[in-house]
């Protein structure tokens, strides 16, 4: 008997040898100094704007991923470099959930999503890209947000520049 389902297409990979040096902390110019990459983020003498940190805290702070999944995609981390949820002291502990919660209202006002991913990977195994630095990611999902170019290139089309979406969200902080 014949399988009367169409062939299936191998999925194409598209690298990006570039990204490594970056989440290694290795690209001098981004984030420079000692500690993990997002305490070197948080410790540049630029701008929060220029750096994409929407909100600091005394124990957390949130800022926006430089390679979202999709538009509005931040992380919420704590200061200081920790790589597993048992390693935070109980301020930190408390602050990350707040922060997370603070993110989570910030994505509903500036996008009004169908809904809102929330999640943490904690080691490289289970997918952390900075498993040195905990951070959980918040980012904002609509029902139809897999269109025919993820589908047919699987690729994501971003519609919003990291500079808009720093300002939409920062704008929607709910302590700003």
């Amino acid at each position: 008997m014949t399988d009367p389902s169409p062939p299936r297409r191998e999925m194409e990979r598209l690298w990006a040898g570039w990204r490594l040096a970056y989440v290694e902390g290795r690209e001098g110019d981004e984030a420079p100094g000692e500690g993990s990459l997002f305490e070197r983020l948080l410790a540049l003498d630029d701008s929060d704007e220029r750096a994409f940190v929407l909100h600091r805290g005394p124990w957390c702070s949130a800022l926006l991923n430089a390679y979202p999944y999709g538009t509005g995609h931040l992380m919420v981390v704590p200061n200081r470099a920790v790589a597993d949820l048992g390693d935070l002291s109980a301020p930190e502990a408390t602050e990350l959930w707040a922060t997370v919660h603070q993110a989570v209202a910030a994505v509903r006002a500036a996008y009004s999503p169908h809904g809102v991913n929330v999640g943490l990977n904690l080691g490289r195994a289970a997918g952390a890209g900075v498993p040195d630095h905990l951070h959980v990611h918040v980012l904002p999902r609509w029902e139809a947000d897999t269109n025919f170019i993820t589908a047919v290139a699987e690729a994501r089309v971003l519609p919003e520049s990291l500079n808009d979406t720093w300002q939409k969200l920062r704008d929607a902080w709910p302590s700003h």
